[in-house]
């Protein structure tokens, strides 16, 4: 990303021969002669660093106290140059809230080697740790200096979905080699002039041309599906979906990673902050998402939905197919006391409407039918979306999975696991 300064000066010489020594095309100078015109700067820019000098009609020291207080939720390098090379000037020059102290004239070489170092440690006091990428604060700043811009942009919201339980299951340190892999692939295809920056720890945000966006997007889901295999065991790569363990999440199947990538530019709409770019890249991210499969999608013309308004129609929906009248009665009684909507049977019927969450018996040990019933509803397009909680007599959790289930209780199980599994589907279902 191009770093911001912003020079407040009010020597017209001086201010522009300041901002030739530093300005070059990975570096932004503006020149403000005041704060009142240097307040646009600060709020639409967001600088890195700012350098004030004695030149203002104002004390030095007051001034570097007024911008620290504007700038407290930014915190940029704040630099003060003075004619002055007084102790007692630059102690209470620092003292007021600047980073630095530099007394005029100053040698060319010098100023711009100290203003450099000061960028250069901005910039590392950003970094993700984890990824060596810009945290959030820093891509933040990015997105909101890119609204401003008067080029055609793209902003790349990318995720690794299931990396949460990927790192369960494989440890934190198989999941943070994963992102540093990820992260130099995308890092491979994007140019000294992009931008990418770090979310959260399975977020990735991408600013780059927009006639470019998709050809890296569609780059990203084919690296990512080519290499991700050699981060599974071979007995998940065989059984194809990883078991999670632990006390809080034994026995859920669980998918394998996929990246997903939503897209938006400055080619149909014009956004006015940040905030509208990320609530776009959101909502068009959130669509792009497939269950178990890479993709991306890129925000269009038609469906870019201008003024329309959507209303979610959030399926709450749950079927008990349970032979014990008993059990089929518990449960019915609970989940509706929970507020879902809830029907019990003996059987599955593909006629009635597509719930949520299908709890299903498996059976007895002889004939295991509900394991067939579950092949039946996982083969079946119209239930792609129903999560399956398979309860079940005998306790072989692989041959439960391998039904298609999407969690697995064995019997006698506590109510309260099982409401908590319900609301957790929900959610996922709903996209909530």
């Amino acid at each position: 990303m191009q770093t911001v300064t912003l020079i407040i000066d009010k020597r017209r010489e001086l201010s522009v021969k300041y901002k030739k020594l530093l300005e070059n095309q990975y570096s932004f100078v503006s020149i403000s002669k005041n704060l009142i015109s240097a307040m646009k700067t600060i709020q639409d820019k967001e600088p890195d660093l700012i350098i004030i000098s004695d030149s203002i009609d104002s004390d030095l020291s007051d001034y570097c106290k007024k911008i620290r207080a504007l700038t407290y939720n930014m915190r940029p390098v704040i630099i003060a140059m003075s004619k002055s090379a007084e102790l007692d000037d630059r102690i209470k020059v620092l003292e007021s809230g600047a980073d630095d102290f530099i007394s005029e004239p100053v040698n060319s070489d010098e100023f711009v080697m100290r203003i450099k170092a000061h960028l250069r440690r901005e910039f590392e006091s950003n970094l993700d740790s984890k990824k060596m990428l810009p945290n959030k604060n820093y891509s933040l700043r990015a997105l909101k200096r890119t609204v401003t811009s008067n080029r055609p942009w793209a902003c790349l919201y990318v995720t690794v979905e299931n990396f949460n339980n990927y790192s369960e299951s494989y440890t934190k340190l198989a999941s943070d080699k994963l992102l540093q892999t990820y992260t130099a692939i995308i890092s491979s295809a994007l140019s000294e002039n992009d931008y990418l920056g770090s979310l959260a720890d399975n977020e990735f945000l991408i600013i780059t041309d927009s006639y470019k966006a998709e050809k890296v997007a569609n780059f990203l889901t084919f690296a990512f599906d080519t290499v991700i295999q050699k981060f599974y065991s071979p007995q998940d790569l065989k059984r194809g979906y990883m078991i999670m363990q632990g006390d809080e999440q034994a026995g859920r199947r669980c998918d394998f990673m996929h990246t997903t990538i939503g897209i938006v530019t400055n080619e149909f709409n014009k956004y006015n902050d940040a905030r509208q770019i990320l609530a776009s890249l959101t909502n068009i991210h959130s669509i792009a998402n497939l269950p178990s499969k890479s993709n991306y999608l890129i925000e269009r013309a038609k469906i870019s939905a201008q003024d329309a308004v959507l209303e979610k129609d959030y399926n709450k929906k749950i079927l008990i197919i349970e032979t014990d009248e008993a059990m089929k009665l518990l449960l019915s009684t609970i989940l509706n006391m929970q507020g879902y909507e809830v029907k019990s049977s003996e059987s599955f019927d593909e006629n009635n409407p597509v719930p949520a969450i299908i709890i299903l018996d498996a059976g007895d040990s002889e004939n295991k039918c509900g394991l067939e019933i579950c092949r039946r509803i996982k083969n079946n397009p119209k239930y792609k979306d129903s999560k399956l909680i398979i309860t079940s007599i005998y306790h072989d959790k692989e041959l439960v999975l391998d039904s298609g289930a999407d969690l697995y209780l064995p019997k006698p199980f506590e109510i309260a696991s099982l409401i908590k599994w319900v609301e957790v589907f929900i959610k996922e279902v709903n996209n909530i």
